[in-house]
C-alpha cells in the first residue's frame, strides 16, 4: 500500500458552526477506505470506514432511508 495524505474537506452542507465531520475520498478508490474525523480536532483519531459502507450510508441518507425520527 502506498502512503497517500488524506485530503479532509466538510459537506458544502455544513454550515452549523464548526459542528462537523470532515472526509477524505481520495483514499476510496485505491485503498478501499474512507478516513472521517471530527472537524473540530484535525489532531485526533480518525475512523477508518470502508469504502462499500460510506457509500451505503451516503445512499441511504439521500434516498430518505435513513432519516433522523
Amino acid at each position: 500500500m502506498t502512503t497517500e495524505t488524506p485530503r479532509w474537506f466538510t459537506s458544502s452542507y455544513s454550515e452549523n458552526g464548526g459542528q462537523c465531520v470532515e472526509v477524505a475520498t481520495n483514499l476510496a478508490a485505491p485503498h478501499g477506505i474512507v478516513p472521517v474525523r471530527d472537524s473540530k480536532n484535525v489532531s485526533g483519531p480518525a475512523l477508518t470506514v470502508p469504502a462499500a459502507a460510506f457509500t451505503a450510508f451516503v445512499t441511504g441518507i439521500k434516498s430518505g432511508e435513513l432519516q433522523h425520527p
